[in-house]
């Protein structure tokens, strides 16, 4: 009648599975097989990166209005307008970063700070996993992109300027 399983101490009449039980089991191997559609694509990864460089870009810029203002540099009226348009300009990209990504439903769900390495853990429809950043290469980047918001800066002034000059 009953028999003792060999190893795990069950009896084999305990074994009985409910129709619901069975479809949910056979639902979660399917997902489990299936797992790379589930991964986000490689431009969902790019999305996540620039999401985090984009707010830690703009912290940084926030944070040296904030030295600016405080400072005695002659300039300083200038300097701290000009980084408040770039903190705009960041805060704008960085919304619509943060709006595509909802969209999408990807959540940024935890980030741990080592000395060399950043790890950002996320959410993508139901599949969790992380990425490393490491700080040399979040440096190089936001250096990188920093100088290219400046050119979108100088470039609108000095077509202000000219315009104004013509006048």
């Amino acid at each position: 009648m009953s028999k003792k399983l060999e190893k795990n101490g069950l009896w084999e009449s305990s074994r009985m599975m409910l129709p619901q039980h069975r479809e949910a089991l056979l639902r979660r191997h399917s997902d489990a097989s299936s797992g790379e559609l589930n991964q986000p694509k490689r431009e969902d990864i790019e999305l996540m990166r620039d999401y985090v460089l984009l707010s830690v870009m703009c912290t940084m810029v926030t944070k040296k209005i904030h030295e600016m203002k405080g400072s005695s540099e002659t300039l300083k009226s200038l300097y701290t307008k000009a980084a408040q348009i770039l903190a705009n300009d960041i805060s704008t990209d960085l919304s619509k970063r943060r709006q595509e990504m909802l969209k999408k439903e990807i959540r940024i769900v935890d980030e741990e700070k080592h000395d060399s390495t950043m790890i950002l853990h996320y959410a993508y429809h139901g599949y969790e996993d992380s990425f490393h950043i490491t700080k040399e290469y979040m440096k190089m980047e936001i250096s990188r992109r920093l100088a290219r918001y400046t050119d979108r800066l100088t470039t609108k002034l000095s077509n202000l300027v000219e315009i104004e000059s013509r006048y």
